[in-house]
């Protein structure tokens, strides 16, 4: 996502040109392989919105001002986002962004009802052969993993404020734990195997391996995971 505070006429132009340079070096092909994977589908409006926009505009967006507002799944997006170059004025403020995003008040149970259905829309999207075990998108999966953290930074961060800073999907897991928001062992475990599949993953993509194993690999991570979700969303 790229925000930018100019209020001059030629600023609009002159900032996307910039952007669309900074994607293309940061995506150049090299004999490895692709130096980053750049995605820029979560920015305001998705791919049918524009490259860069106001911070101000990008503000009322996400804290849903006005008739254009960010959909939940993007508001679970934020729960991952960070400050990573800029003014450094802005950096405070992009931050009180996202906690306000992720602190404001919601319907937990609407909140559950939208992220489950966002999952299955995810796991439809990435169909997976018979026999075999996705690491990323299989039931007891990464993405259980990652939705469950995300549904409980939403959904428990204004009470528990252990949960908003972004210091990822493992350690959030240990302090959803402590803080009595999962049973004992649960949290833990689930960690864990988050770390091994990650891994896992980490491994096969650097050798250009598929992320799919056998069905009857990974069992523990996976029962691990699908015990978390089980327990948050049923």
């Amino acid at each position: 996502m790229f925000v930018y505070e100019d209020d001059d006429e030629r600023a609009p132009d002159a900032y996307a040109a910039f952007v669309r340079k900074i994607i293309n070096w940061l995506s150049v092909k090299t004999a490895e392989g692709d130096l980053f994977e750049i995605d820029t589908a979560l920015r305001p409006n998705g791919s049918s919105g524009l490259l860069i926009t106001t911070f101000q505009a990008y503000d009322d967006y996400q804290q849903r001002r006005g008739s254009n507002t960010a959909w939940t799944w993007e508001h679970q997006a934020m729960t991952r986002a960070r400050f990573v170059v800029g003014l450094e004025s802005l950096r405070p403020r992009f931050d009180a962004v996202r906690e306000a995003v992720i602190t404001a008040p919601r319907d937990v149970d609407a909140l559950r009802r939208e992220i489950v259905a966002m999952r299955d829309k995810v796991r439809h999207a990435h169909p997976v052969k018979d026999g075999r075990f996705d690491i990323k998108h299989s039931p007891g999966g990464m993405v259980d993993a990652e939705f469950t953290v995300q549904f409980l930074v939403l959904s428990q961060s204004a009470q528990h404020r252990e949960l908003i800073p972004n210091v990822g999907n493992i350690a959030l897991l240990h302090r959803a734990e402590a803080a009595g928001l999962l049973p004992a062992g649960v949290g833990e475990a689930a960690a864990s195997a988050y770390r091994e599949l990650r891994r896992v993953q980490h491994h096969a993509r650097l050798n250009e391996e598929p992320t799919q194993v056998p069905q009857d690999q990974l069992v523990r991570e996976r029962d691990a995971i699908l015990a978390l979700w089980q327990h948050v969303f049923g």
